[in-house]
């Protein structure tokens, strides 16, 4: 009996198909001389080649749009793909078979997808402990070579898309405590960089990575690792590190300091210029310089302020929220600390003001936002409060 002929698809980053003495790619289509639609319908086929495939579903999918013959574009599409699998198969006469109202894939090859095989390794790792647990993750990593059919934006391709990257984060956040647990630092960075570009807003993964820097005595790659994860933060999403990044840091960042001579601390604490602007830093951060201006105004007897300020319903949430904030540095005193409780919404530290000051503080800010944004819909509210607050 005449043994089938086996094409293994990778379909984890860029497109390819082949052999084990044969493999060629098609990240854009070049290879096979196909147009993007005719390309997308192929890996349709070949997605779903373990059934069969109704001519209504392949027009639902692929001519949504009002078409006056969609049967007719339907056909004219499989010529198309007819061709372009001979020479992929050219020693099969007819890879696609047609059946009434369906089209199957010949019983005399064999598609093998990568696909199914990471899926398959990723429940297989659910079911096993130990290390074999850890063995099958780690395989299920390693298969996973990039986004699902990356140069595919068809909507049926963008959904996979989700599904596979949401298993493989599943498999990254479960491997890496387990390499943790067994000090294999340099694997555990290797997942994590992977894992980072894959969705770099999942703390996660920051963390274990700047972790493992530490333990390798690599703190100030460490602290690199906090500002780029920070940057990059708050340039595509508009939010800062969370607590627990934050904790790191200052961990990475004390380390740092230790290889240092005292007259080097005196310097990096005293060097650069006094900002000129206000101080924005994270809840945190805030909450330690009210303790310490508290601790101050207890031996002073002083005034300070506290100022919850708002934009309103009305407003444009990111747009009003950076024009905000460039008041805010440009109205207050250098070094007045603020923090971003929510979206549009911010507290703030007036250093030996009254409340009455810190009123006419706040009203001055409301009136040069209006003025310089005229067209905006925000309301500005605030609410002041004496921080010399009864215990």
């Amino acid at each position: 009996m005449e043994e089938k002929r086996v094409i293994q698809f990778e379909l984890l980053g860029v497109f390819s198909y082949g052999d084990e003495s044969d493999r060629r790619t098609n990240e854009h289509g070049s290879a096979l001389k196909a147009g993007k639609k005719t390309l997308s319908f192929l890996q349709y086929l070949i997605v779903n080649h373990e059934r069969n495939i109704s001519s209504e579903e392949l027009i639902e999918r692929f001519w949504t749009e009002k078409s006056n013959a969609p049967g007719n574009a339907l056909r004219h599409m499989l010529f198309k793909v007819r061709n372009l699998l001979k020479s992929i198969f050219p020693e099969c006469e007819e890879p696609l078979l047609t059946l009434p109202g369906c089209y199957i894939w010949n019983p005399d090859i064999c598609l093998r997808l990568d696909t199914e095989q990471f899926e398959a390794t990723c429940l297989e790792a659910r079911k096993e402990s130990g290390e074999d647990r850890l063995s099958q993750l780690l395989l299920a990593a390693s298969l996973y070579k990039g986004d699902f059919l990356a140069a595919n934006d068809h909507e049926w391709a963008m959904s996979l898309r989700q599904y596979y990257r949401a298993l493989y984060l599943d498999v990254c956040k479960a491997v890496l405590p387990l390499m943790e647990k067994r000090e294999r630092w340099m694997d555990m960075i290797g997942i994590c960089e992977q894992a980072y570009r894959a969705d770099f807003s999942m703390e996660e993964f920051t963390a274990y990575w700047m972790r493992a820097l530490i333990v390798l005595n690599q703190p100030e790659q460490a602290v690199e690792r906090y500002e780029a994860y920070r940057e990059r933060m708050l340039k595509e999403l508009d939010l800062p590190p969370g607590k627990y990044i934050e904790q790191i840091y200052t961990l990475a960042a004390g380390l740092r300091k230790k290889d240092m001579g005292i007259p080097d601390i005196f310097k990096l604490v005293c060097e650069g210029e006094a900002e000129e602007k206000a101080f924005f830093c994270t809840f945190e951060v805030f909450q330690s310089i009210v303790a310490l201006e508290r601790r101050h105004l207890a031996r002073t007897r002083g005034n300070s302020a506290l100022a919850i300020v708002s934009l309103g319903r009305d407003a444009v949430p990111v747009t009003d929220a950076r024009r905000l904030e460039r008041i805010l540095q440009e109205s207050l005193r250098g070094g007045d600390p603020v923090a971003r409780l929510e979206a549009g919404s911010y507290i703030l530290m007036l250093t030996g003001a009254s409340t009455e000051n810190a009123r006419l503080v706040l009203n001055r800010i409301d009136c040069t936002f209006h003025r310089t944004y005229r067209h905006s819909r925000a309301s500005i509210t605030y609410r002041i409060t004496n921080i010399a607050l009864d215990k």
